[in-house]
């Protein structure tokens, strides 16, 4: 089964223009690479024009429709042709302060609508990592059947390995101990989601990883370009 890289723009580009290079760019670039299933997560207001590539956003609300300014729906994003939607980002987490219960509901909601969730879940530094990737899966699926949670995808990401918390690299045997974990507990695909480049990233797709979720790497379209290229 090919690797799946997701690449997560956040909250970039910041003008059309920009974005239309970029999209330009990476698309010329993997035009030819077969080897993975690839998909750009984009921001809401820059998925309708990306075409050519499968998509995913970055985030939905729980419910189908209704009075929630500045809120977007997992039916909206399906009628965009999404596939994919990022629930529990670590940054949803900490600086909107999603919590487990608000994480669960959108979880039901991307499946109901037909798409599938990548579940982001992990520690910061210093916190005893099993506990709370337990503590996550245990909340975040709760009432999900064990047929919806082979549709959801979880990204592992510590979060003192990505790059807005410092950026430190998460060591193979680290990353492999976490992935043997959560599959005594989860039985579907499991990407990493720490920060992943082209110099990395075959580090945990050898010792099991399904794929990667690529933050500030998919901004530079040489960067992203080559971390496809090299996955083994």
């Amino acid at each position: 089964m090919k690797p799946l890289i997701l690449a997560n723009w956040k909250c970039n580009p910041k003008t059309l223009k920009e974005t239309e290079k970029l999209f330009k760019d990476i698309l010329k670039g993997i035009k030819n690479i077969e080897k993975a299933e690839i998909v750009i997560c984009a921001p809401f207001v820059w998925l309708p024009i990306l075409k050519g590539i499968k998509l995913g956003a970055q985030n939905c609300h729980w419910e189908e429709s209704g009075p929630y300014t500045g809120e977007v729906s997992a039916l909206m994003l399906k009628d965009l042709k999404v596939e994919y939607v990022i629930i529990g980002h670590s940054e949803r987490r900490n600086y909107f302060h999603e919590t487990d219960e608000i994480i669960n509901r959108k979880l039901k909601a991307v499946l109901n609508a037909g798409l599938a969730p990548v579940l982001c879940i992990g520690e910061k530094k210093g916190e005893n990592a099993q506990e709370i990737v337990l503590n996550q899966l245990i909340q975040d699926l709760q009432g999900i059947s064990e047929k919806d949670q082979g549709k959801i995808i979880i990204a592992y990401e510590p979060v003192w390995a990505i790059s807005t918390s410092g950026g430190e690299i998460c060591s193979a045997d680290y990353a492999k101990k976490m992935l043997e974990f959560i599959k005594q507990r989860f039985n579907g695909k499991i990407i990493y989601g720490g920060s992943v480049d082209s110099k990395i990233i075959n580090n945990y797709l050898k010792i099991g990883y399904e794929g990667a979720l690529v933050g500030g790497a998919s901004l530079k379209a040489d960067e992203f370009i080559n971390t496809v290229r090299v996955v083994e």
